[in-house]
């Protein structure tokens, strides 16, 4: 399912680096089991990374390269939910073994359970801040919890705290949970109506996060190729200011961009979708949140 193809993160005249020198880890998870509606997130890590290609290493504040950016191969996602999920959970570990952040490039939502089954095991307190235009709390969806739209459920059941970012289709279900565990949040029509607060997160939140962006927290009009897009979303520089917002004060475990479902020739998405994720990487440097 999707390429396997070991193409690695690099931008333009960006130097190699090992993975004993990158402090950032790339993890390619061509994981697709669940999605309901718009098909090929298998495809999204194999088109980001090409993509990559096309980035200027300096972000036009910072070069985030000089942090270093090593690609691991593809994680083997054919099998069971169980199985690929183990899979990505031990290449996770590994990196955070050596003292490395990793950043996982879905692949759909589900990916993100077994990087926090990860961080779970190594750090005792974290939370998970969540861009998305949907919730993902659902305790199954189509007679599966491991679906796509049950995984913040799963991962908040382990006793995480979660933050959600951007989110504008919620089902009753998931509108009821969130307000039975007063899950915090910052929805899309907030952030229309209101703008965006001075503070994001809670005083209470946990310092140390780990960082999940669903492409399609972006409005369709900014990155269209994803599987269930919705209108009203999170244009570009709002997210560049939302993202600033939550990382200043704040130490970032590692992160993960899911969702991304690439039409072939149509390159213009893949970009923004390579462009975002390296943007990440620069606003996490400038707030000093990688040291």
């Amino acid at each position: 399912m999707g390429n396997n193809k070991h193409t690695v993160f690099n931008c333009i005249d960006m130097l190699p680096s090992s993975p004993g020198t990158a402090l950032l880890h790339v993890i390619p998870a061509p994981y697709e089991k669940s999605v309901c509606y718009g098909k090929g997130t298998a495809n999204g890590p194999s088109a980001i990374l090409h993509a990559s290609h096309q980035l200027e290493t300096f972000d036009g504040k910072s070069d985030p390269s000089d942090l270093g950016i090593f690609t691991h191969p593809p994680v083997d996602c054919l099998g069971s939910h169980e199985f690929a999920l183990k899979r990505i959970e031990k290449t996770v570990a590994e990196v955070l073994r050596i003292g490395k952040v990793p950043v996982m490039i879905g692949g759909e939502h589900t990916v993100t359970f077994g990087a926090i089954k990860a961080l779970s095991v190594k750090f005792a307190d974290f939370g998970v801040v969540q861009f998305d235009a949907h919730a993902d709390l659902r305790d199954s969806y189509q007679k599966s919890g491991y679906s796509h739209a049950c995984v913040l459920r799963r991962i908040h059941e382990l006793g995480i705290p979660v933050f959600q970012m951007g989110v504008r289709s919620i089902c009753a279900e998931e509108h009821e949970y969130r307000k039975k565990k007063k899950i915090p949040y910052l929805d899309a029509e907030q952030i229309c109506v209101k703008g965006i607060p001075g503070k994001i997160l809670p005083a209470s939140f946990p310092k140390k996060i780990y960082l999940t962006f669903d492409i399609d927290a972006l409005d369709p009009s900014v990155v269209p190729s994803t599987g269930t897009p919705v209108p009203g979303g999170l244009g570009w520089y709002q997210t560049m200011e939302l993202l600033e917002n939550v990382l200043k004060g704040r130490k970032l475990l590692g992160m993960d961009l899911v969702e991304f479902s690439p039409v072939k020739t149509f390159h213009y998405p893949d970009y923004t979708a390579a462009n975002l994720l390296y943007n990440i990487f620069g606003i996490a440097q400038r707030a000093k949140s990688l040291s």
